[in-house]
């Protein structure tokens, strides 16, 4: 087949396997920014075990671990899998996928060579006891392909297993299925995946970063859920994409200065101008609502910036779910406003099949949308990521076109700019 292997049209017939595969590969010496760090090389496919699948990838979505992948922040990937035993020294990244089986193993049942089908990047030990009693996501085995596990999605072909295969929603394009689980799946999980503190039909939800990955997820995944969804934006082109998600209503961030680790409260007078501001962003989301009702549920990701006011705005007995700290790691707030108003904060990360199985649900009858906004081929896969790492970064999803040309590529007419 050769290295001008690319579209489906070029791939041999499912079962039969090319001499290799373009992929885009991370490699130590390339480590730094996204369009140093990614190039397109020809590499051997990747080895099968008798558990395992190979996909050939139509279309894949793009993550921010691809950008920590190419920074080697916070960690090396390459170098830690040396450690472990592993021998490839390169990385490839890439977490979201739609494709078609192409090759199974011996030990493969549930799905069979041909099938269309999208992923969903959880690896985890299926003996393990975590796994077991229904909570793989706390499994200490627990791993993200195209993260912490080679050989992910922006290449030709990528080694799933069939725990990560989901059939493809028919009425979904390769594009459209492709980006949706990655984002949707936690979103999903931090709304529904922690009782008590599970949204609930009327329900007011703030989501931080409303027209990014998550949050546009999060927003429809809000109101697919009968929640009353709050974004949190930094322009007016921001708000507008959020409204037409169906957010109840909007907050400019840059109308408000108190961001940041939270002032001792010692510091009199530096905390109560911290008081002030967050009082103030507290009122905001009372005025957009014409009453004086807190967020039930936090959707929280900037971490650093912006958890003192998360916390703050929580209803109380209500929940600050958090998945990440894109704003940094430190975490600062009032510890009275969690034990006097018995509110929770919460660790989410990943998802799991019931997650999957639901999003797909809700993408198939319309009720979320993929709002991708551009789509790249794969051989600028290195281009996305430095768009995901600017400032600001793009609106809603990006995704690449790998096997699929891009007439068979169509992506849904909602929220795209």
């Amino acid at each position: 087949m050769g290295q001008d292997l690319h579209h489906m049209n070029g791939l041999p017939p499912p079962g039969r396997l090319p001499d290799g595969m373009n992929a885009q590969l991370i490699r130590p010496e390339r480590y730094g920014e996204p369009t140093d760090a990614f190039r397109m090389e020809f590499v051997d496919l990747p080895p099968m075990g008798p558990r395992d699948i190979l996909l050939a990838v139509m279309a894949a979505g793009v993550n921010y671990n691809g950008v920590w992948a190419a920074r080697a922040t916070p960690v090396d990937l390459v170098a830690m899998r040396l450690a472990q035993g592993e021998s490839e020294r390169f990385h490839i990244a890439g977490s979201d996928a739609s494709g078609i089986v192409w090759k199974v193993g011996t030990q493969v049942t549930r799905v069979r060579e041909g099938d269309h089908v999208v992923i969903d990047a959880n690896v985890w030990d299926p003996t393990c006891p975590w796994v077991l009693s229904g909570h793989p996501t706390l499994s200490p085995t627990a791993r993200v392909l195209g993260y912490e596990v080679n050989w992910g999605t922006f290449a030709q072909f990528a080694l799933v297993g069939e725990q990560h295969c989901h059939p493809k929603p028919p009425n979904l394009s390769w594009i459209d299925s492709a980006t949706i689980m990655a984002s949707a799946g936690p979103a999903h999980r931090m709304l529904h995946g922690w009782p008590p503190n599970q949204v609930r039909r009327g329900d007011v939800v703030l989501v931080w970063g409303g027209a990014g990955g998550l949050g546009c997820m999060a927003i429809q995944v809000a109101r697919a859920s009968g929640a009353v969804p709050i974004a949190v934006v930094s322009s007016p082109e921001r708000a507008e994409f959020c409204l037409n998600l169906g957010a109840a209503g909007v907050i400019d961030r840059g109308e408000f200065h108190h961001w940041g680790p939270m002032p001792p409260w010692r510091h009199s007078r530096a905390y109560a101008t911290w008081l002030d501001g967050v009082r103030a962003f507290g009122e905001r989301i009372w005025n957009l609502l014409g009453e004086r009702v807190n967020p039930a549920i936090v959707v929280e990701h900037p971490g650093q910036d912006t958890i003192p006011t998360s916390l703050y705005v929580c209803r109380a007995g209500g929940m600050v779910v958090n998945c990440g700290g894109t704003s940094g790691y430190d975490g600062s707030f009032d510890l009275r406003h969690l034990w006097m108003r018995q509110k929770r904060i919460q660790g989410s990360h990943m998802y799991d099949a019931r997650d999957a199985r639901a999003v797909l649900g809700m993408a198939a009858s319309g009720q979320i949308k993929s709002c991708v906004t551009r789509v790249f081929p794969l051989d600028q896969v290195g281009l996305a990521h430095q768009l995901l790492d600017s400032t600001p970064q793009p609106m809603g999803k990006m995704a690449v076109t790998v096997g699929c040309s891009p007439t068979e590529a169509t992506i849904q007419g909602n929220a795209q700019s």
